[in-house]
C-alpha cells in the first residue's frame, strides 16, 4: 500500500524523496497493517485531514515525540476493508470516520470498532474525514467548557483556519452572535456566508476598535467567550474586549507566540480559562468526546454545518499541502486524497 513515512524531523514543504525531505518517497510498497485484535477493523483510507498539530509534529514542536519512523495523519474516513471476529457492529463496505494519534497518511489504517463512527447516509467521505479533529475540538470548547448560549457574543481569532471555521458554524448553530477574524476580502467573504455576523480584517483593520463600533451598534457590552487558535498579539489586544465573566479558550499558537494571561486581570474580571487539549478527552474522558462526535455527524447530516475544504492533494503532494497550511492559503481544510484516481484542486 501507499504510505507516507516519516524517517527525521524536518521541514514538510520539501517534496517526499528529496534529499532535504523528512519523508521518504511514496511507493506502494509499505506493508497492509494486519488486524491487531478479536475487536480490530481494517479501514481503507478514502480521504485524510491535515491539522496544525500534524505540521508541528512532522517538525519534532508537538507536545508529544513518537519515535522515528512512523506514518502521521490524524482524523479521516473511508470504508472498512477487513473485522475482526469480535467484530458486531460492523461489516465490510461500511462507511466510518475516526481519528488516529499516527498512520492515516496511508491507504490502510486499524482502529478499534469502538473508535470508529458511522457515517450518514448522505454526508460525503471526504468531508466527514474533515471533521472530527477541527469541529471535534470548536463543540467540545464552545458547546461542552463553554457552554456557549444563545444571544452571547462570541469572538472567534484565526476565523478562516479550520478550527476557526468549524467555530463560527457551531457558534452560530448555538444561537451565538459571532465576530470572526481573519486575513483577507475572501476569507472575509466565505466567513459572512457561513453566517458570521461581523467580519475584521486583522491585516488591515483595528481589531478592537471595529469589534468595539459593532458591539455599540447592537447594544452588546461585550465578548462573552474568545475562541483563541492563534496567541500573540492579536491575544492580547482581544482580552480588552472581554465582558466580566468571559470563558477564554486556548486552542492553539498558529502565531508561534504564546500568550501571557495575567492572573490578577482573570481574578478581577472572573474569567475563566481553559486550555483545550482535544485528543486527551479520548484518554480521561472518552464519552464526552463521543458523544461530541456523534452530534456533530447528526448535525453534518442535517445540513446544521458544512465542511469548507479549500485544497485537496494526493499523498505524493503531502509537501504542497503542508505548504498551504504553513502560508494560510486555506479557507477551511486542507484534505488528502486516496487512492490512484485521486486529483490534486487548488
Amino acid at each position: 500500500m501507499e504510505a507516507l513515512v516519516l524517517r527525521r524531523l524536518g521541514d514538510p514543504t520539501v517534496a517526499p524523496g528529496e534529499e532535504a525531505s523528512p519523508f521518504a518517497a511514496v511507493s506502494g510498497d509499505h506493508p497492509v497493517p494486519e488486524l491487531s485484535s478479536p475487536t480490530a477493523v481494517r479501514v481503507r483510507v478514502a480521504a485524510t485531514s491535515l491539522n496544525f498539530a500534524t505540521f508541528l509534529q512532522v517538525q519534532g514542536k508537538y507536545q508529544e515525540r513518537p519515535p522515528l519512523p512512523f506514518v502521521p495523519g490524524s482524523d479521516y474516513a473511508g470504508v472498512v476493508d477487513a473485522v475482526g471476529p469480535g467484530v458486531r457492529g460492523l461489516r465490510p463496505g461500511d462507511r466510518v470516520c475516526s481519528f488516529a494519534g499516527l498512520g492515516s497518511f496511508a491507504d490502510f489504517i486499524i482502529a478499534e470498532e469502538n473508535q470508529l463512527f458511522l457515517v450518514p447516509d448522505g454526508c460525503d467521505l471526504v468531508a466527514a474525514g474533515a471533521l472530527p479533529v477541527a469541529f471535534g475540538t470548536s463543540h467540545l470548547s464552545l458547546v461542552h467548557r463553554a457552554q456557549l448560549k444563545a444571544g452571547q457574543v462570541l469572538l472567534v481569532l484565526g476565523a478562516a483556519g479550520g478550527v476557526g471555521v468549524s467555530a463560527v458554524q457551531i457558534g452560530k448553530v448555538c444561537g451565538a452572535v459571532v465576530i470572526a477574524v481573519a486575513r483577507g476580502i475572501e476569507k472575509l467573504q466565505y466567513l459572512k456566508s457561513i453566517g458570521a455576523d461581523h467580519v475584521i480584517d486583522s491585516s488591515k483593520d483595528n481589531v478592537v476598535g471595529s469589534a468595539k463600533s459593532f458591539l455599540k451598534a447592537r447594544g452588546l457590552k461585550g465578548v462573552d467567550v474568545l475562541y483563541d487558535p492563534v496567541g500573540g498579539k492579536l491575544t492580547q489586544d482581544s482580552f480588552k474586549l472581554l465582558n466580566w465573566g468571559a470563558h477564554i479558550l486556548v486552542i492553539g499558537f498558529a502565531s508561534g507566540d504564546v500568550p501571557v494571561i495575567r492572573a490578577n486581570i482573570a481574578l478581577v474580571k472572573n474569567w475563566t480559562i481553559h486550555g483545550l487539549y482535544w485528543g486527551s478527552y479520548l484518554t480521561h474522558q472518552p464519552r464526552v468526546l463521543i458523544d461530541s462526535l456523534n452530534e456533530l455527524l447528526s448535525w453534518l447530516s442535517k445540513g446544521l454545518i458544512t465542511v469548507q475544504i479549500s485544497h485537496r492533494y494526493r499523498l505524493a503532494e503531502a509537501h504542497l499541502a503542508f505548504a498551504a497550511l504553513r502560508e494560510r492559503k486555506a479557507v477551511g481544510k486542507v484534505m488528502i486524497i486516496m487512492g490512484s484516481s485521486a486529483k490534486s484542486r487548488l
